[in-house]
């Protein structure tokens, strides 16, 4: 019998971190859980002891406590196997109206804090798993970070940039490490994370009165949208996957594919419209 797998999530409290969570633990593996109030986990903490869950804080604006999880995690188990990069938020207002320390501190948790943990994860994998072990990347992207989205422009941008940073990351690891990066690219589940995003009802412009960003508010519901208990299944599957090449990419949800394929159709059509100027520029 194979021993248990060990994660390490963040964004444990709610939406995919807490599904992904609970279905790994009933999966019989070993979860460390992270998040910025770990009371929000007293309910399965009173069910799994510590040598199946670990419930620790983690604000991931905050390197130092980013690098004190992992040492905890080398003390506690000794590896690693597989990191789900999920802590994130986003909220709804044109790019004008959002103050630049709202679109900052997003920044700051979308990506800066993905990339830190990513880093640490990767040395965790190469250093302390034994040799050619690896381990598993999750990070958590979105349809946003596919197509940019109207009233959502800064969380777009952060996830275009966890795209781009991802893909770069995957180029860069030697083959014989055995770390794999999976691109996870979100559409709309029913989360609390959604009712989070209208909560925040920031004011738009007058100009804007009428326009597409009043329909991107009347648009979200958190009672629609698919169960993210599938996509958990998913990722648990992907991760326990040994094919999967050092990248990929996966689309959860028929309307990112629908988005992604939008794009594509835009993006070949760019393409062969400019075409004829850059052979001339050449």
């Amino acid at each position: 019998m194979s021993q248990p797998k060990v994660w390490l999530v963040t964004g444990a409290s709610s939406g995919f971190g807490r599904a992904v969570t609970e279905l790994v633990l009933a999966k019989g593996d070993i979860v460390v859980a992270t998040l910025r109030k770990p009371e929000a986990l007293a309910d399965l903490s009173k069910k799994y002891d510590s040598s199946k869950l670990l419930v620790l804080k983690l604000d991931v604006k905050n390197a130092a406590e980013i690098k004190s999880v992992f040492a905890t995690v080398k003390e506690k188990f000794g590896r690693l196997d597989v990191v789900h990069n999920n802590a994130g938020y986003a909220f709804l207002v044109e790019a004008e109206a959002t103050p630049d320390e709202m679109a900052r501190d997003l920044f700051e948790v979308n990506f800066w804090g993905l990339v830190n943990v990513s880093k640490e994860a990767v040395r965790f994998f190469r250093e302390v798993n034994k040799p050619g072990v690896g381990g598993v990347l999750l990070n958590a992207s979105s349809m946003a970070g596919l197509a940019g989205l109207p009233a959502m422009s800064f969380y777009s941008a952060s996830k275009y940039a966890v795209e781009g940073f991802s893909e770069a990351l995957s180029k860069e690891l030697k083959p014989e490490w055995n770390i794999k990066i999976v691109i996870l690219a979100f559409g709309n589940f029913k989360t609390n994370a959604v009712q989070t995003i209208v909560d925040f009802n920031l004011p738009s412009l007058p100009a804007y009165k009428g326009g597409v960003v009043d329909h991107m508010r009347g648009a979200f519901s958190p009672t629609a949208g698919a169960d993210p208990a599938k996509a958990a299944e998913e990722i648990y599957r992907l991760s326990n996957d040994s094919s999967i090449p050092a990248r990929t990419r996966v689309l959860l949800g028929a309307d990112v594919v629908g988005l992604a394929k939008g794009q594509i159709k835009q993006l070949q059509e760019d393409t062969d419209a400019s075409e004829p100027l850059a052979e001339a520029l050449a």
